[in-house]
C-alpha cells in the first residue's frame, strides 16, 4: 500500500515561514511525479506546486516567488518551503502523486494544517 505522510503544519505569523514534508511509501517515488495541493473550507482544492521525477516544477500563480518544491528521492520525500506567507495561505495542505504534469493524482496523504494569522 502507498502512504504520503504530511508534516510540519502549524500556526505562523504573517510573514513568516514554514516548511512542510511529505514522506512516501512503496516505489512511488521511482514511478510518478509528486506535488502539494491545498484546500481551504468552502474552496475548492488548488495545485500549489509540482515536481517531476526529472526536476521540472510548476507553481500556482499565488505562490510563485515565496513558495519551493524539491524532492529528495534517495530519502522517498518532498519539500514545501512557504516564505512570505499569507492569511490567504491558511488551509490544508496535502501531499500527492501522479502522472506529470500533475493534473489529476492518484495518491493522496491525510493533509497537515496550516494556519497563518494576521
Amino acid at each position: 500500500q502507498v502512504q504520503l505522510v504530511e508534516s510540519g503544519g502549524g500556526l505562523v505569523q504573517a510573514g513568516g515561514s514554514l516548511r512542510l514534508s511529505c514522506a512516501a511509501s512503496g516505489s512511488i517515488f521511482s514511478i510518478y511525479a509528486m506535488a502539494w495541493y491545498r484546500q481551504a473550507p468552502g474552496k475548492q482544492r488548488e495545485l500549489v506546486a509540482a515536481v517531476s521525477r526529472a526536476g521540472s516544477t510548476n507553481y500556482g500563480d499565488s505562490v510563485k516567488g515565496r513558495f519551493t518544491i524539491s524532492r529528495d528521492n534517495a530519502g522517498n520525500t518532498i519539500y514545501l518551503q512557504m516564505n512570505s506567507l499569507k492569511p490567504e495561505d491558511t488551509a490544508v495542505y496535502y501531499c500527492a502523486s501522479g502522472m506529470w504534469p500533475m493534473t489529476s493524482p492518484r495518491y493522496w496523504g491525510q493533509g497537515t494544517q496550516v494556519t497563518v494569522s494576521s
